[in-house]
């Protein structure tokens, strides 16, 4: 026994830098594990809570008048198609539809070529007050909308393009450039600037490069500003309101809002209307969402 060597006791554990760590079988705590649950039942009832609203109009939309107003139940007893035929075809509801789509595209289209020029003149070109002049802009994202509205009646006034879709369309494009500027720029800023030293030394000139390369590569930039711009101006109502006076020019909140203003409300019409004009705002995030989270985590990094 005098030639063996003693190992020393094994020690419940594993070694690490001088000092036991106790093993746990792979186990979490069971305090993270009591948070965790606890968290996701707040999160799943607030959820259930705030699609209630959304689930109850698209249940009214299918239901009668008579039904919608007995209430308590989501499910309908007899669905029916015949409310949004009803809505569609007796409330001149397309024609607000069709004028809802013409100020939305105009707007979009208007907002995305005159922002993304700016933009790659902010971001690649040099000329003078530039970094003021961007400097501005971020400033601008800090003014309510809501103290403009008197100038923009005014000023439209005079230009003679109040009550018309005009003059909705050109503040909405107004109002939408701080922050198209702010990520469009920083979108730009990121392509590298060999590509355009490139693209140059072949004879290409900045309309060819702007368009050929750097547009391209900022794509999900240039869609989340799209739909940053489309989402708010197929939903707005208080310029809407404040500047149509021709029914034949209202668009659809506008319409939704003539429809409860009525002395009998038909409260399964007005909830086909809500669906109807919901409807292609969901569509089209759920299209465009995986370009629109690109776009916000290149703008946060940029």
């Amino acid at each position: 026994m005098s030639g063996e060597t003693l190992s020393p006791p094994r020690r419940a554990g594993v070694r690490a830098q001088g000092r036991t760590v106790p093993r746990t079988g792979g186990r979490r705590p069971v305090g993270r594990t009591v948070v965790r649950t606890v968290v996701g039942i707040v999160l799943a009832a607030y959820a259930a809570v705030s699609v209630y609203p959304f689930l109850w109009m698209v249940s009214a939309a299918f239901k009668t008048n008579k039904e919608v107003q007995e209430g308590g139940h989501l499910i309908p007893h007899d669905p029916t198609l015949r409310t949004f035929a009803d809505t569609w075809s007796k409330l001149d509801f397309f024609d607000y539809f069709l004028n809802s789509v013409k100020v939305t595209v105009l707007t979009t289209v208007l907002v995305v070529v005159v922002y993304s020029a700016a933009s790659y003149a902010f971001s690649v070109l040099a000329f003078p007050g530039k970094k003021w002049l961007y400097r501005l802009f971020l400033v601008l994202l800090f003014v309510p909308g809501v103290v403009t509205l008197l100038p923009i009646v005014l000023l439209e006034s005079k230009l003679d393009i109040l009550g018309t879709h005009w003059g909705l369309i050109l503040p909405f494009v107004n109002g939408s450039a701080p922050l198209a500027i702010l990520l469009l720029t920083n979108a730009f800023s990121s392509v590298p600037a060999e590509l355009r030293e490139a693209a140059r030394m072949d004879g290409a000139g900045e309309l060819r490069i702007f368009s050929r390369i750097y547009l391209p590569l900022a794509r999900p930039a240039v869609i989340t500003i799209a739909l940053l711009t489309a989402i708010p101006t197929w939903n707005e109502y208080q310029l809407t309101r404040i500047s149509l006076n021709d029914p034949h020019t209202y668009t659809l909140p506008i319409a939704l809002q003539a429809m409860q203003s009525q002395s009998v409300v038909q409260y399964n019409s007005l909830m086909a209307a809500a669906l109807i004009m919901v409807v292609p705002v969901i569509v089209l995030f759920l299209c465009a969402q995986r370009y629109f989270v690109n776009g916000l985590m290149g703008a946060v990094k940029g």
